[in-house]
């Protein structure tokens, strides 16, 4: 009996080479701009004339955006085209490092970091094409190559200390412009619009009320230090973007075309996963607050390593590496002990790292230690995550799922950053080293819940 065996054709690998190309080099530009402002917080801080609550804005308006892109354009790629939509999206992020490029100003900036967000639409647009034009057996392949390469594109924090000494922070947004007209231009040669095109509807109004409520408690919490926890316009955005988030779950629940099926959180498995996802989300994207201002604190402080960007980017860098280097074989770790097992590990390995530097950060050292031990656990967490969420339902359901998983994540990611940046500033409005110590230990307890969330999950 003869078996026949699919032969691969030359012209084949070139037209997967080809359209894969312009897809990774978006995501390599998606993940430098998530970490390219990193560094640099404490100088843009300083040079746009705010203090560290509106500097984190320049992230929070990049994760706000991107949670709201991942929750709609892949679906606007299924109305009017993929290569279309994904054409849209990469403009309107060259649009956003061109107003940063080129603005002086706190507002400007933040704008232009929320068209950058946007790109977040980037990654189910590519995972559509892959999964619509490549090959059965290459499509896993596919979605790896990208989702590594958004990993690399980390590595983007060490960008700010090799060019600002020499040249105007404007440029962090230059050089990704450039390599994003590239991607436009190979997007458009390269990619050709995929048949596959199930059509559906949009739920703006559900986008809308998503956006402004998650955006009034983001903004509150911004605010409530300057102020007061207990002023009318605090507890008015508090509790009014709380209302908000609360009619948008309610009528998601109630409508037959959700933006995110809410419907899906009575499943044990989904609630739960999702939950660890915003707690997750929470600590990793607030660490992107909190670890380059204590780095970069002038000696004035008493406190912090007084380091340049260049040497706050380098101690940025062990949260980076693991995921390139463990993301890749999270799966394996996840099948041979068992996906609770591996998200336990992961959350415990993520709180050790923020508790560590809460009791110890005299020297770089521990920094580097503290945010080694961080990017190990979240690089085994968030693929095993995802993996949890995939078996979690039954297959008609697994893309919105994972789709949700990632909108909660950035929406922890939002929430996160301000809250951070809120406690670590004083009365006076400058960082304290009580504020950090509470700052840490508040995220260390955050991974630890969520650790006794996946211990319970099943």
């Amino acid at each position: 009996m003869s078996i026949a065996v699919r032969e691969k054709r030359p012209e084949e690998d070139v037209r997967v080479w080809l359209v894969l190309a312009p897809l990774m080099l978006g995501a390599l530009t998606y993940g430098v701009l998530g970490a390219v402002v990193v560094p640099a917080l404490p100088l843009l801080q300083r040079d746009l004339h705010t203090n560290e609550n509106g500097a984190t804005w320049l992230l929070t308006a990049y994760f706000l955006a991107a949670a709201a892109a991942t929750a709609v354009v892949g679906r606007l790629g299924d109305m009017v085209g993929k290569r279309r939509m994904l054409l849209i999206v990469l403009s309107v992020m060259a649009a956003g490092q061109l107003v940063c490029a080129t603005a002086d100003s706190l507002a400007p900036e933040i704008a232009g970091r929320a068209l950058q967000g946007l790109a977040g639409g980037l990654f189910p647009l590519a995972i559509g094409i892959i999964r619509d034009e490549f090959p059965r057996e290459r499509v896993a392949a596919g979605i790896g190559a990208v989702t590594a390469t958004i990993g690399i594109g980390a590595v983007g924090i060490i960008l700010p200390g090799l060019l600002l000494p020499g040249l105007s922070w404007h440029w962090l947004f230059w050089i990704p412009l450039v390599i994003t007209l590239v991607t436009l231009a190979g997007t458009w040669s390269l990619v050709r619009e995929s048949p596959v095109r199930p059509g559906g509807r949009i739920n703006w109004l559900a986008a809308v009320l998503l956006v402004a409520g998650v955006t009034a408690v983001v903004l509150g919490i911004s605010e409530g230090g300057t102020w007061g926890w207990s002023s009318g316009g605090t507890l008015g955005l508090l509790i009014g973007g709380a209302a908000v988030c609360a009619i948008w779950c309610v009528a998601e629940a109630a409508s037959g075309n959700p933006l995110i099926n809410v419907r899906l959180m009575r499943l044990r498995g989904v609630w739960t996963t999702n939950v660890v996802a915003f707690l997750s989300g929470t600590g990793l994207y607030a660490a992107f607050a909190v670890y380059p201002i204590f780095a970069q604190l002038p000696e004035s402080a008493g406190f912090g390593y007084h380091a340049s960007i260049l040497a706050g980017g380098l101690y940025c860098l062990p949260m980076s590496i693991p995921s390139i280097v463990v993301s890749p074989f999270a799966g394996r770790l996840a099948a041979r002990t068992g996906a609770t097992a591996a998200l336990v590990l992961g959350t415990l390995t993520t709180a050790a790292g923020f508790g560590y530097m809460a009791l110890w950060n005299g020297h770089p050292y521990d920094m580097m230690i503290s945010l080694g031990l961080m990017g190990l656990g979240f690089s085994i967490a968030f693929p095993t995550l995802l993996t949890v969420c995939v078996h979690s339902v039954p297959a008609e359901n697994v893309a919105e799922t994972t789709g949700m998983n990632t909108v909660v994540r950035m929406i922890g990611g939002a929430i996160g950053t301000q809250a951070a940046a809120t406690v670590i500033s004083g009365r006076d409005g400058l960082p304290t080293r009580d504020g950090f110590t509470a700052a840490f230990l508040i995220l260390a307890a955050f991974a630890a819940v969520a650790a006794k969330f996946v211990s319970t999950r099943d």
